[in-house]
């Protein structure tokens, strides 16, 4: 029998915040992996809101008391944007910027052993960094990098600053990327970025999301679902709207990235939408696939936000019909123009996100149960829990394996989640 009670601690990857960031993670711990790095902690962080940054110092703390001898690696959009207080803690040995961190020499004893602050000036990047991944840590569900960076500077966002401008990957790379993630066993590829819907403006031929997406389609017909991650209202194509409609594999469900409903609060935040813009997008899509269903980013209490102005968020949310919500409530991130703006006090934003949060959870609720007695087609998560088409969680009474299809008969619902018996056919 070997003695393993010697052996060298793996090296550690903690993700916090989007998915872009959770695929960047994978290809992070490849590179680790194959450059032999040995006990080290590398944590992944979030700038989005103060919460999110304050999470991860809790994280980097409680790690190095568990592991005291590991050294602690620091990267993401909160150490792109201002790395000194991180490299500031007694716990961090290294500080590494958004672009250096997709380089695989970065991830060796010999690139550990550079400065205290790797950090280059992000905005100077003009493509995205080629990492394709094996796999999603023996998931069925992954997620796919398809655009960085934005260019456009929406008032209360600081994350241009830490992903630099808009750069799309190209379509034959991430067509490589979805087949080895598909040859791994994935059954579910996620596209993500920072700004889909601006995706290709910066290639030759200008390619468009939709036709991105057709063409991947193509290329790779073992892939069982496609999602997309966080939609731009003032962005959607011609041909992602075809595809919408007519190829079943394209998952049911969309994520709008709509922030407030109030059209004073969207034009003070610099957004490039208006409601009826928002209305007009989901009655479209509605008349095409009345099968999808949306969800929404909204931001609760953002500066100058008056109770009439979040009114007419809740109405909104209403009157589109959203499905799953998340809801920030709004921190200041220096730096921004909002931040400088009359702010909304902390006890009144926490009370208008728990209203959003309630609204939301009525929505879903009623979704949820609009799904009993439907036989569903979920992509399994673990033996007993799957995904549905349409973002619902679903507990299978008989075990299946992971990525497998079943066909499930929704019985009912409990906790938030359905509950279903696998189904001969789709009549049974």
């Amino acid at each position: 029998m070997t003695d393993t009670s010697a052996e060298t601690p793996a090296t550690e990857v903690l993700t916090f915040g989007c998915r872009l960031n959770a695929y960047e993670s994978e290809a992070i711990r490849e590179h680790a992996a194959s450059g032999g790095l040995e006990n080290v902690i590398i944590v992944n962080t979030c700038a989005v809101t103060a919460e999110a940054e304050r999470q991860a110092r809790q994280a980097i703390r409680r790690a190095k008391r568990q592991r005291p001898d590991a050294r602690v690696v620091v990267t993401g959009c909160a150490a792109q944007i201002d790395p000194a207080p991180w490299a500031g803690m007694p716990e961090v040995d290294q500080v590494v910027g958004n672009l250096e961190k997709l380089e695989a020499d970065r991830w060796t004893p010999v690139g550990l052993d550079a400065d205290r602050i790797v950090v280059g000036d992000v905005m100077r990047a003009r493509e995205t960094a080629e990492h394709l991944i094996s796999g999603f840590g023996g998931k069925a569900r992954a997620f796919v990098e398809i655009q960085q960076g934005c260019d456009h500077r929406c008032t209360f966002c600081i994350i241009p600053y830490g992903r630099g401008n808009s750069r799309s990957a190209p379509i034959g790379v991430i067509a490589r990327q979805v087949q080895a993630l598909v040859d791994a066993g994935v059954a579910e590829v996620a596209f993500t970025g920072v700004d889909i819907t601006s995706y290709g403006s910066d290639l030759p031929g200008t390619p468009t999301l939709g036709q991105m997406t057709r063409r991947v389609l193509a290329a790779v017909p073992g892939l069982q679902r496609l999602r997309l991650s966080s939609i731009d209202p003032a962005e959607v194509d011609e041909d992602l709207l075809a595809l919408i409609a007519d190829d079943p594999r394209i998952a049911p469900h969309l994520h709008l990235s709509l922030q407030a409903g109030s059209d004073m609060i969207l034009k003070r935040m610099k957004r490039r939408h208006l409601t009826a813009d928002a209305l007009s997008l989901v009655e479209r899509v509605r008349a095409i696939n009345p099968n999808v269903v949306f969800g929404a980013d909204l931001i609760a209490g953002f500066p100058t936000e008056t109770d009439a102005m979040f009114q007419d968020t809740m109405e909104h949310v209403r009157a589109l019909g959203l499905t799953w919500l998340h809801i920030f409530p709004y921190s200041p991130r220096p730096g921004t123009p909002a931040a400088r703006m009359p702010q909304v006090a902390k006890p009144v934003i926490k009370a208008r996100a728990a209203a959003l949060r309630a609204l939301g959870g009525e929505h879903a609720s009623a979704f949820l149960a609009g799904q009993v007695g439907q036989v569903l087609q979920p992509i399994m998560e673990t033996e007993t829990r799957g995904r549905t088409a349409q973002f619902a969680e679903i507990d299978v009474a008989e075990p299946q394996s992971i990525g497998a299809m079943p066909l499930v008969r929704v019985t009912n619902v409990k906790d938030g989640r359905l509950q279903g018996a696998v189904a001969r056919s789709a009549a049974a």
